[in-house]
């Protein structure tokens, strides 16, 4: 275990025993879904702790993240994961060559050979292909899908959570050894997507809040950054929270204290409130930089979405009134608001990185801190007709520190 990497190994242990539970009163054998912010450590969390004790359990662990190359299909990547498990073993490959007809493969061209975004080859399931790995290596296999809602951004993506489901329903039988799937997400409103409707894959999976980092990693910070003088955890603690607890925010206010030459004891509480302060503010800088260059037509449909939240519909008559009040509010003139010019402003702050789309046309904001963000500049004033109680809310453990309203 790396000593530089603050270590959680009773929630990975408590995981991963949940995950592996055979008795059939476990439901984790649908699969387990967790949230939690990003830039909180999830992921490292994921590769570090939960990858490493599910080995050491007697699984095989396999991890695809969708968020790593964004450019590339979430279907794509999650065969890849499959496929480079698949390349270390060769046994189960040329088993695989065999079954649709060809003599001899190397484990190369195995692995390239037409394969397609479901499946091993249109010949080979991915169901197929991952029981017989499982057989091979007489292991149940656990696959964690990191940032797992983007599966639903593109059809392949879908299609690859449905071909994990007949693959977990097929491996969880009597005649191998299991398949679980473990999906991660930054936004739990996105993740239950892909479990709260009967014509999602994985229906009813739990669907469980990550715990964050909390006093022992405190406690295990202020023992590294040698600080001249002591800080209490309790307090520093409650800045990690003002942090929306992202290690890298703390971390380089805590840093920052070692060049105040002039900082003693008496005053490090305040000042380390001052630079958590600046380091959110900083953070929060580009996000705002981005909402402020928006078209008025964008910024409304942004600020209609923040405020509705699950309920947002984005091309209903009621909706569109909503545009258009807010609209007026801002610029004093009415006008109407067009499904097409809604169909633009949505792809546009797609591309912006605001707004998040199901391959199905649900839309969602790309982080939900944005709505306390946004309502901490003032931008979600809301025209009659609205409330701002339909805002959705704060994600649990993620506290957005925004500047007050003067």
């Amino acid at each position: 275990m790396s000593p530089d990497y603050f270590h959680r190994p009773q929630v990975a242990e408590s995981i991963a025993a949940l995950v592996l539970d055979a008795s059939s009163a476990s439901g984790y054998a649908s699969g387990l879904f967790l949230a939690a912010p990003r830039r909180t450590g999830k992921s490292t969390f994921l590769r570090e702790d939960l990858r490493p004790q599910l080995e050491a359990k007697g699984a095989l662990a396999l991890y695809a993240d969708l968020w790593e190359d964004r450019q590339a299909d979430p279907g794509d990547v999650i065969v890849k994961s499959v496929r480079t498990e698949l390349a270390r073993h060769a046994g189960v490959v040329a088993r695989l060559a065999r079954s649709i007809g060809l003599e001899k493969v190397s484990v190369a061209g195995a692995v390239t050979m037409t394969l397609d975004r479901v499946g091993l080859g249109a010949d080979v399931s991915l169901a197929a292909a991952l029981a017989e790995l499982s057989d091979a290596t007489r292991q149940p296999i656990v696959l964690i899908i990191d940032e797992a809602q983007h599966a639903i951004s593109t059809p392949a993506g879908a299609n690859a959570l449905f071909a994990l489901k007949a693959a977990r329903d097929e491996l969880n039988g009597s005649r191998h050894h299991g398949l679980r799937v473990i999906a991660t997400g930054s936004s739990r409103d996105k993740l239950a997507m892909l479990r709260n409707s009967r014509e999602q894959a994985f229906y009813q999976a739990p669907l469980q809040n990550f715990p964050p980092l909390g006093r022992e990693y405190i406690e295990w910070l202020l023992k590294r950054v040698k600080l001249p003088f002591e800080l209490d955890v309790e307090l520093v603690h409650q800045q990690f929270a003002v942090a929306a607890y992202r290690p890298e925010i703390l971390t380089t206010a805590l840093d920052a204290l070692h060049f105040d030459a002039e900082l003693d004891a008496a005053k490090a509480p305040g000042r380390l409130g001052e630079l958590v302060g600046e380091q959110v503010a900083e953070f929060n800088k580009e996000t705002l930089r981005v909402v402020h260059g928006l078209t008025p037509l964008q910024a409304a449909v942004l600020r209609v979405m923040a405020i509705r939240g699950e309920r947002f519909a984005p091309f209903e008559s009621a909706t569109l009134a909503a545009y258009e009040a807010v609209l007026e509010m801002a610029s004093k003139r009415a006008g109407t608001v067009s499904e097409s010019a809604v169909q633009q402003a949505l792809a546009a702050l797609q591309e912006r990185g605001l707004v998040w789309r199901a391959a199905r046309g649900v839309y969602a904001l790309e982080e939900l801190s944005l709505v306390e963000l946004m309502r901490a500049e003032g931008m979600l004033e809301v025209p009659d007709g609205e409330t701002a109680s339909a805002a959705p809310p704060k994600d649990p453990g993620r506290p957005w520190p925004g500047r007050k309203k003067k």
